[in-house]
């Protein structure tokens, strides 16, 4: 059962969720960069950070100042393919580096619908790259919430297909996985506060512009998991998308890879960037698997 925190804060976001949709995309923009305020006072004085240009986009490290760091992750951040920053990306990357003792290397993808697919995975793929030029790949992971979870499977997917070395570990929040939006048996639809299916098909053609929904390189769970790292899935169990979840985690065990589903009842979608028992409890569930020691 939720926490009285959690079902004061869902309550919250039901009543001005739908002001929010209707605001100018800009203006959504900007609403998503002021939630990374609340990361960097929680690392503030705890992490060091510095920038780095991939040349189409930018990224920025974020280490730990505790520890030797050994291992990193690279992060990958929602916001519908629409939405989100360098900046923001850095506030949940920043928990991510003291979650884990592991460096972090947040990037700042290319936006739709400036920038369509594939230019989000061209950019993820670049930012891969040159996290294998200071870390070993068995030493480094996939992570990313909502959008950043659905493009962590289609990155793998590309990682494996261009026969690059494999990252150790992938663990995503809340994964959009299909971007067809497909109508589900097990919609959820009126109980998830954050995410409703007009606004995800809004951004879904912004991103494609035309391109085919069902391509895995945008929606994974028509893709072949053959070859994937062993993977972590968490999500709310209110989640319009949930389904998503289910789909990713049973193509990676009906390929036999390794992967673990934790679903929290009565939360909403990323319920871990959240402030509330519940979100505590998925970062220990992310950090000791991140902690293992294969990766």
């Amino acid at each position: 059962m939720p926490s009285v925190i959690s079902t004061l804060i869902k309550a919250q976001i039901n009543l001005l969720n739908p002001l929010i949709n209707n605001l100018e995309l800009e203006t959504q923009r900007r609403l998503q960069d002021a939630l990374a305020g609340l990361g960097a006072r929680v690392k503030a004085g705890r992490t060091v950070s510095c920038l780095e240009n991939l040349g189409s986009c930018q990224a920025a490290w974020v280490f730990p100042l505790e520890g030797q760091v050994r291992r990193a992750v690279l992060y990958l951040h929602g916001g519908a393919y629409t939405a989100g920053t360098l900046e923001y990306a850095q506030g949940f990357g920043g928990m991510l580096a003291l979650e884990t003792g592991r460096a972090a290397l947040c990037l700042g993808y290319r936006l739709a619908p400036e920038h369509p697919f594939p230019a989000a995975l061209e950019d993820a793929l670049k930012a891969y790259e040159f996290l294998l030029t200071r870390f070993k790949p068995e030493n480094t992971a996939l992570v990313g919430e909502s959008a950043g979870g659905g493009l962590c499977f289609s990155l793998a997917m590309r990682i494996r297909d261009l026969g690059l070395p494999m990252p150790g570990k992938m663990a995503v929040i809340s994964p959009w996985g299909d971007l067809s939006i497909q109508p589900s048996p097990d919609d959820k639809n009126q109980r998830d506060p954050v995410l409703n299916r007009q606004g995800l098909a809004r951004s879904a053609d912004m991103y494609l512009n035309g391109h085919p929904a069902k391509d895995p390189y945008v929606s994974p769970v028509y893709g072949d998991f053959r070859g994937l790292p062993e993977s972590l899935i968490i999500t709310g169990g209110d989640e319009i998308i949930l389904p998503d979840s289910h789909r990713l985690a049973q193509g990676l065990r009906d390929a036999g890879i390794p992967c673990q589903m934790h679903v929290e009842e009565g939360m909403w979608h990323v319920y871990p960037l959240y402030p509330v028992p519940e979100a505590r409890d998925a970062q220990a569930i992310l950090r000791d698997f991140l902690a293992g020691d294969r990766a």
